[in-house]
């Protein structure tokens, strides 16, 4: 009979979450290359190039590949056969692991668990609890998947109940485009049809945890209906020309998987959850013979990409800058800033926004007179860092506060991922503002142009807090210009057409 130690399954947990906080799966490496490889939009490329560059050195440096290092899902299947020496239960033992690889300090994780989710939303300070699925099967091993689930793309998840008669594909077509780029593409889909309700979104991230073999499958061809299926989602999704970081382009999508389920003859759940350019997941399993080992990838196995900025990037003095001058900014220009900038996102804004309606003053040091700030929730330094990965997040949350912000506190450029919102985009217009955008899946690398950061307001929110950053050739693309026009819809609509032109085998 296997027997499962308490704290071998606990290191276990814990060595899992940390060695995919810096190590990307060999099968994205290798996907998210050959995409490069093939992209032809300049900004797409361009994009990618930072992905992969930020990848390398987060396996050399042992640092988050992302500043979102996620909620932990764990789906872990127990053998019937098994006997366990532990005195916590299964859900104890894996928020332990939790716990301890997230306050490790060689590589402390970023906590982002809040409780209370429709009252105070506190954090938890050691990212507990997960979510974790527990099954009994038959055998003698334990076997665990575990993925650290960044918000970005969680929050882009969307589930329905279709009619029995309604077309899945066209569906899935209406639907990735409302996604929009909050999920960092281009990443994977997993898609869970059938069962219940909660059947088809479980099958969708259970479908996650696989690995990527779209090519493989294209190679030697569909066998039955679902691989059909992906085969088509793949070509029909990458057809939509959204890409990279929805700058546009031919790589939206690295692979599509689809799980089902028998359901309800009067019923078809659906589901669809992305995966981010940050995809982190691993599968091990447990047999008695101690901590679980894991082969982190050859620095061979890497493209030799090595991103650096083009001749003809704008370079800003944010000491300096002006409204006149960021009139001449056009959606899709590299531009690269030095100098101080404030952040602050859903937090800071929602208390910056009930001090001026008390009539208050903002905290000591937080002026936006002319100023940007940048949507992030940093991971804490170790080290000589000045600060962790400092990578964006999803800036449509703001689009609520971006009147508030522009019309009262002086602000006239704002730094996230993705697109924003009609509300968003009609206040940077009426107020002549920016947007810009730093690309998700690449803060590693964004924060080596950070050279100080500090606390200035609101330390209570921890990495919610008001940071002031002094970078210096921080590289960033104009998203919003002061008309309001977005690349995000200038980008995609391009590709769209170019693609269209393209037959789907050279896509």
């Amino acid at each position: 009979m296997t027997v499962i130690r308490q704290q071998d399954f606990i290191d276990s947990i814990a060595g899992a979450l940390q060695f995919i906080s810096y190590y990307h799966p060999s099968d994205f490496i290798h996907a998210l290359a050959e995409a490069y490889r093939a992209e032809q939009s300049p900004a797409a490329k361009d994009a990618m190039a930072q992905i992969l560059t930020n990848s390398r050195m987060c396996a050399q440096g042992h640092r988050p590949v992302c500043q979102d290092t996620g909620i932990v899902v764990a789906f872990v299947r127990v053998g019937m056969a098994v006997r366990w020496d532990a005195m916590l239960d299964i859900v104890e033992m894996v928020n332990e692991g939790v716990r301890k690889a997230y306050l490790d300090a060689d590589n402390p994780l970023r906590a982002s668990i809040v409780a209370d989710p429709a009252g105070k939303r506190k954090n938890t300070g050691d990212n507990t609890p997960a979510v974790v699925h527990v099954e009994l099967v038959q055998g003698d091993k334990v076997d665990v998947r575990i993925a650290a689930k960044g918000g970005g793309s969680e929050n882009k998840a969307k589930m329905e109940m279709l009619n029995p008669g309604d077309d899945i594909v066209e569906w899935v077509l209406r639907r990735v485009p409302e996604m929009g780029a909050g999920w960092c593409p281009p990443g994977m889909l997993g898609i869970g049809i059938g069962g219940t309700a909660e059947k088809s979104v479980l099958l969708a991230k259970e479908a996650l945890m696989q690995s990527i073999d779209i090519h493989e499958l294209k190679a030697r061809g569909a066998q039955n209906p679902l691989e059909a299926m992906r085969i088509e989602l793949y070509d029909k999704i990458n057809a939509l020309g959204i890409g990279a970081q929805g700058l546009g382009g031919l790589a939206t999508v690295l692979d599509v998987k689809i799980l089902d389920y028998p359901t309800h003859a009067a019923s078809k759940p659906i589901a669809i959850i992305p995966n981010c350019a940050a995809t982190r997941h691993i599968h091990f399993q447990l047999d008695g013979n101690g901590v679980a080992q894991f082969t982190p990838p050859k620095l061979e196995d890497y493209p030799d990409v090595h991103w650096h900025p083009t001749e003809d990037a704008r370079r800003v003095n944010l000491a300096t800058i002006t409204r006149e001058e960021i009139k001449r900014w056009q959606p899709g220009e590299t531009v690269l800033l030095s100098g101080k900038l404030l952040t602050g996102r859903d937090a800071a804004h929602k208390r910056i926004t009930e001090m001026l309606a008390r009539g208050e003053k903002l905290p000591t040091g937080v002026d936006f007179t002319n100023r940007f700030i940048y949507y992030v929730g940093p991971v804490d330094p170790v080290r000589d860092e000045v600060v962790g990965p400092a990578g964006p997040t999803t800036a449509t949350r703001m689009d609520k506060f971006t009147e508030m912000m522009l019309a009262q506190t002086g602000l006239i450029g704002m730094i996230g991922k993705a697109e924003r919102g009609k509300a968003g985009i009609e206040a940077i217009k009426k107020h002549g503002a920016v947007y810009l955008i730093a690309i998700g899946g690449a803060a590693y690398l964004v924060s080596k142009a950070i050279r100080n950061a500090k606390v200035i307001a609101f330390a209570d929110l921890g990495m919610e807090a008001i940071y002031e950053f002094e970078v210096e050739n921080m590289p960033v693309t104009v998203a919003v210009d002061v008309r309001g026009r977005s690349v995000h819809d200038i980008g995609p609509a391009e590709w769209r057409k170019r693609i269209g032109m393209i037959p789907l085998r050279e896509v």
